[in-house]
């Protein structure tokens, strides 16, 4: 999954649910439920997400949305294994930018 996103230091929670394309309520509720989601409040409430909290949410939307894991499966699947689930994470989106990088070039020709 591609997420278009501009370089910022903050994302407001519509933005990210814009760019996830999921409801502002989904993400609400990941924040209650999964611990690695601590978006920044401000003094009026608002919730504001940094890259890492947008990286994060992108590993579990592929585990709950893309992959079919339940709520406590993609918990548990955090917790026992991080590093391993999430540098293969990585290298796969990476992937998909670069074919999707490919095909915009392919376009072009």
């Amino acid at each position: 999954m591609h997420i278009d996103l501009p370089e910022k230091r903050y994302y407001s929670i519509g933005e990210v649910a814009k760019a996830f394309d999921v409801n502002a309520s989904l993400i609400r509720f990941w924040e209650k439920e999964f611990d690695v989601l601590k978006p920044k409040k401000n003094a009026k409430g608002n919730r504001k997400f940094t890259p890492e909290d947008i990286k994060n949410l992108k590993f579990i939307y592929h585990l709950v949305k893309e992959r079919g894991f339940t709520l406590e499966g993609a918990k548990t699947h955090l917790k026992e294994e991080k590093k391993q689930a999430l540098s293969n994470f990585e290298i796969v989106s990476k992937l998909e930018d670069i074919k999707n990088q490919l095909i915009k070039i392919k376009e072009h020709l």
